[in-house]
């Protein structure tokens, strides 16, 4: 019996020696890369010798990755961290899968990663790296499934060592300035690529049409699906010279011809062109509309022997001079159809222009949004991103109808909703939004959110504006986001300033936002929903968002949590529990830390738990019951980062 005892003790302290020496490897790893960096903030402060930079699956050190007290990986993002970037000190790290120092101020060339085989994903954006990447850059690192290199200055063609990583699944390059063509990338499991504002050329692989055509815009000479611009072949002269002479001195002179022609047709319909479009042209703070009518009806009894569509064959000649249809399955109109509507200017203007509402002849009533900060969006460009948010299809969205471009500004078209916004019978004191219908609203909302992140990868935030103002309410009380997915085309500067994922923590804190604030926006607006309380309210006295949530944190610390709920809030007998639920909810939402905040999939997850009741004194049909498979008295505190990197054990 001693001996068996002798024998644990000793295959115990074997195995405490060898976690210890293996801590010990990992901390030197550690601290010799850290000090091939600058780290001017001290972001890295608590990388101490001595003590183990993983204690199980928890780190104890700041931006690492543990799993069974193995250095998985690290984060080091949003420090502040300098130098010139080298990973050749990290070799020593045989468990490591995943790197990221994103948004950084590293410098110098992209650091070799030949060493590093086990390397699933690796994200360098959003740093100040440059130069040329070798061709064989990506030899060696096989396993790799995510590479993010955008926002940076690289320069020279794409590595064609890129076609070899076989598990691929994300690239993106976008915003750097790359040149040559687009390898052949051919991996069955590649679900993006962005290689989007470069200076590439040639035709797109037939292996990568199938995806977005803004994945690959802002680059003037790249051709083929799915740009829908089409290759000019290389052909040698066939013809002798003297006959290519004639042949391209009639040419000219027909040339000439047209475009005497064309000029004296324009001149005939600029007049009319002119009235056409200033007739769209309101003050922001909402002209008066009968004036718009008058214009328009003088221009119609002007040429009152002119059908619609000859007014409208006017504008033909540029695509930006009549409506471009999105959305399929829909009755098509005219721009003048719209112009002779009877019309209804809705509000007072909102953060990015004017809207009305217009009755067309037929009975039908659309809402047309006027942007003014769209100006430095190409055509090509809104034409192609445009098609993309037309393509989605989702009970909780509402779809884009229609656009009009025009160089100066744009119109967006939809769907009139009688109900009005969330925001309007939230805040009108009425009480018609009892605890059942606020629950239905919400997990429409988490839906439709969630389908935008699927739908939009590429998009940090697929959303960028969510608020309660722009979730419009249906005959059924039914939600349905708006103003979505238009960050990409707004000025940067005024996006800054209006458009709510802007106003995250992290964009007070970084300038920018991320992947988690339009998480962040959803839970205000839950926050919002629950309390009654509008945001907004404390934006005008010159807070942030941030404060409803440090009200809110503030009362259920005092224990006061019967005090959050809005008072207006009728059918809540019996529905405590989920209310409390629905507030942790919102508050992991809210989570300032980016790391810990809620992802919109164990937001929804949590979400869909909460059981929606049936309500006699209501006129809502709610078909749907969630049973709820978590305890009243549950563990709410925020989950930590995961990434499927690491569906993997550790030993491994």
């Amino acid at each position: 019996m001693k001996l068996l005892c002798r024998a644990i003790c000793f295959l115990a302290l074997v195995l405490l020696l060898h976690v210890h020496v293996s801590n010990a490897a990992d901390w030197d790893t550690l601290l010799t890369f850290k000090a091939t960096i600058q780290d001017t903030n001290g972001a890295l402060r608590n990388w101490i010798q001595g003590s183990s930079p993983c204690i199980g699956n928890k780190a104890n050190w700041t931006g690492i990755i543990c799993g069974d007290g193995v250095v998985l990986g690290l984060q080091l993002e949003n420090m502040s961290l300098s130098g010139n970037l080298s990973l050749n000190e990290l070799t020593n790290l045989s468990g490591l899968r995943t790197l990221s120092f994103k948004n950084n101020s590293f410098g110098g060339y992209l650091p070799d990663m030949g060493k590093l085989g086990s390397l699933r994903s690796i994200y360098l954006a959003m740093n100040k790296l440059s130069g040329q990447i070798p061709d064989g850059a990506f030899q060696g690192v096989g396993a790799l499934r995510k590479v993010h290199f955008y926002a940076n200055g690289f320069t020279g063609p794409i590595p064609s060592s890129l076609t070899g990583l076989q598990r691929l699944v994300e690239l993106r390059l976008d915003n750097n300035k790359f040149s040559g063509s687009i390898p052949d990338l051919e991996q069955r499991g590649l679900v993006l690529v962005n290689v989007s504002n470069n200076n590439l050329d040639g035709q797109i692989p037939a292996g990568l049409s199938r995806m977005n055509a803004t994945l690959f815009a802002g680059n003037k000479d790249l051709c083929g699906p799915p740009l829908g611009v089409t290759c000019k072949a290389s052909k040698k002269p066939s013809t002798p010279l003297i006959l290519s002479v004639i042949l391209i001195g009639i040419g000219v002179v027909l040339a000439i011809t047209g475009v005497i022609l064309m000029g004296m047709y324009r001149r005939r319909r600029s007049s009319k062109r002119e009235q056409l479009e200033k007739t769209w042209t309101f003050s922001k703070s909402g002209e008066d509309v009968t004036t718009f009518k008058k214009g328009v009806d003088n221009n119609h009894n002007n040429n009152n022997n002119k059908t619609v569509a000859a007014a409208a064959a006017a504008g033909q000649e540029h695509e930006q001079g009549r409506l471009v249809f999105v959305k399929k399955d829909t009755e098509t109109f005219e721009l003048l159809d719209l112009l002779k509507a009877s019309a209804e200017i809705l509000g007072g203007g909102g953060s990015f222009g004017s809207s009305y509402k217009a009755v067309l002849m037929n009975g039908s009533s659309m809402v047309v949004k006027r942007f003014k900060e769209m100006n430095k969006v190409s055509r090509e460009d809104f034409q192609g991103h445009m098609s993309r948010l037309g393509r989605l299809s989702h009970p909780n969205l509402l779809p884009y109808v229609a656009y009009y471009y025009r160089k100066e500004e744009k119109l967006l078209v939809t769907d009139f909703i009688p109900n009005g916004s969330l925001a309007a019978l939230l805040h009108d004191n009425s009480g018609i939004l009892d605890w059942t219908t606020r629950l239905k609203i919400v997990k429409g909302v988490a839906r439709g959110l969630a389908y935008l992140y699927e739908k939009l990868p590429d998009m940090n935030t697929p959303h960028s504006h969510l608020k309660s103002s722009n979730v419009l309410l249906d005959a059924s009380f039914e939600p349905l986001l708006t103003d979505y997915g238009l960050a990409p085309m707004t000025n940067q500067s005024h996006a800054s300033q209006v458009m709510v994922a802007f106003k995250s923590p992290e964009c007070e804190q970084y300038g920018r936002p991320s992947k988690r604030s339009d998480v962040w926006s959803l839970g205000i607006l839950i926050l919002e929903v629950l309390t009654g309380k509008s945001p907004g309210n404390y934006m005008r006295q010159g807070r942030s968002d941030t404060d409803l949530v440090r009200w809110v944190n503030s009362v259920v610390r005092e224990e006061w949590t019967g005090e959050v709920f809005d008072s207006q809030m009728k059918g809540t007998g019996n529905s405590e529990g989920d209310m409390l639920k629905l507030l942790q909810i919102g508050l992991g939402c809210c989570e300032r830390n980016e790391e810990r905040r809620w992802d919109i999939s164990e937001a929804l997850h949590q979400i869909e738990q909460l059981r929606e009741r049936k309500n006699n004194n209501h006129h809502l049909n709610n078909d749907e019951d969630y049973s709820s498979n978590v305890s009243d008295t549950g563990d709410y505190s925020s989950r930590a980062m995961t990434d499927d990197d690491f569906s993997f054990s550790a030993k491994h």
